[in-house]
This record gives C-alpha cells, structure tokens and sequence, in this order.
C-alpha cells in the first residue's frame, strides 16, 4: 500500500513544528529591564552630588614597592634592591596561569616595614603619599635630596561568576570603582544578574557581605561603590541562566527522542513510495 505523498508532506510538517515547540517551550528569554545598567529618569541631563570618596589605607601583608632617588645614584640602590623586577612580576593573568609572588617590602603584621639603614617604620594607616613622606624624612641623614615614590603591589580584586573574563585584577593606581573592574572583567554576560551583584569584604577583623544593584543609579551613592584590597565580586546568573541550563539537560533525551523518530520516520516513507 502507498501513502499519498501530499499526505507524507503535511504529516512530516506536522512532526517537525510540534518538535520545535516542544524545544522552544524549554527555553527563556532576558526582559530588557533587567539587562540595563544606570535606570532614572529619561531627562537628557542630570548631576549627582557625589557623597562618599575612598582613600586607601596601607594595611599588615600589603607589599610595597619604594622607590628612592637622590643626587647619589650608587646610594639610591641599597635602598631601591628589593625592588629589582618588580614591573615583571605584580601582574596576575586575567586569564589563568601561574601567580608570581611580588617583590618588595612587606608590611608585618605590626604594621612596620624594614629599610636599609633606617630601620623599622610604622605605615600602616598611612596613604602612600604619607609613607613616602615620611620615608623621605627618615632618609634625608643618609642621602641628599631624596625623593620617594611608594606604590601598593598587591592591591587586588577579584571578579567571580557571570562575567566574560573571571580573575584576580591587581590595581596599580590603588583606586578603583565597582563599574570600572566590570569593565575589565570584559563586562557581564547577558544572564549575569545585574540587580545583585555581590561584594564580599573582609576588613578589621569582620566579613561582610554586601548586594548592589547595577540596574539603579543609587550604586553611585553605595559604600561598595569605590572597591577596597582584596574585595571579591561575584555576579550571580538570573534565573533564566538556571532554567535554560536545566532545559538544556532535559531537552537532550528530548532531542535524541526527535532524532530517532525522524529517522525511523525517514525510512517509513522510503518504504512506502517503493
């Protein structure tokens, strides 16, 4: 017996737009809302008075890059030595690989740092143009007009979850905003949950655990805006990010389903139009 071939072509049909509902009805979509950054009002223009300022403080395990200069070149290297391939090795990849421990010197947990000649120093507390003022005081019964550049090596951020480029950022200026290392993370991907991103921030003792939420321009006025040493950023995905993925692994047996009903379906109607 043959079947109409007008009939193989409509009950094919059939088949095939039931399976891509079936599929479709798996998956999710992002509303616009939710995707975009800064919401206020529509006006063309607007200011924000900006309320809050971070100014960095050196802390115990801070490494610290000085570097000394005088009119006595070879007097400058006794203190500038701990310094040697510095540039080379602060850099953590933002794409994995090995991690290099900086040189330098290092803030013991009293909060001192030792120098050459001078001896044990109190920094912490202190902003790095404050440390490099007092060490160049220190310095001026060793070298004649010293001048002091100090810089935090081990200033770092670290950015988890949906974001195009997760890893360790260190700072070099010391000073960085929320939006600003999202940016070098390679900004968030389209299921990162922007209405909750959050920041975890261990200082004096104490962990906290913060939410921030992208989508408003409140962010601006946040305590978390201006990001502290070793805050870690996690950008969770939205709840669509969690069902697709779900469907995904329901749908396979679905799919292998789909397949192998074409398939046999294929050789029915070879079988037929013999």
């Amino acid at each position: 017996m043959k079947l109409h071939p007008r009939h193989l072509t409509k009950f094919v049909s059939l088949f095939i737009i039931a399976s891509m509902a079936i599929i479709g009805g798996t998956t999710s979509c992002v509303s616009p809302k939710t995707i975009v950054y800064f919401q206020g009002d529509s006006t063309r223009y607007s200011s924000q008075e900006i309320t809050q300022k971070y100014i960095p403080k050196l802390q115990p395990s801070d490494i610290l890059s000085i570097i000394v200069g005088s009119l006595n070149t070879e007097a400058n290297e006794v203190f500038n030595t701990p310094n040697l391939f510095t540039t080379a090795s602060t850099n953590y990849s933002s794409v994995g690989g090995a991690r290099v421990q900086p040189l330098g010197y290092l803030v013991d947990i009293e909060g001192n740092i030792e120098i050459p000649l001078v001896g044990k120093m109190k920094v912490a507390g202190l902003t790095t143009s404050d440390a490099a003022d007092s060490i160049r005081i220190r310095l001026q019964n060793f070298l004649k007009e010293p001048s002091v550049i100090v810089r935090n090596l081990n200033f770092k951020i670290s950015v988890l979850g949906e974001v195009k480029l997760p890893a360790v950022y260190v700072i070099p200026d010391e000073k960085i905003t929320l939006p600003e290392v999202l940016s070098l993370a390679g900004d968030l991907t389209i299921y990162g949950n922007r209405a909750n991103v959050m920041i975890i921030r261990e200082e004096n003792g104490k962990r906290e655990y913060a939410r921030i939420d992208l989508t408003s321009r409140d962010v601006f006025n946040s305590p978390y805006y201006y990001l502290h040493k070793n805050d870690v950023i996690y950008v969770e995905p939205v709840k669509a990010r969690m069902l697709d993925t779900d469907s995904r692994i329901r749908t396979v047996p679905l799919l292998v389903t789909i397949v192998g009903g074409l398939s046999t379906l294929g050789i029915l109607i070879l079988n037929l139009t013999k």
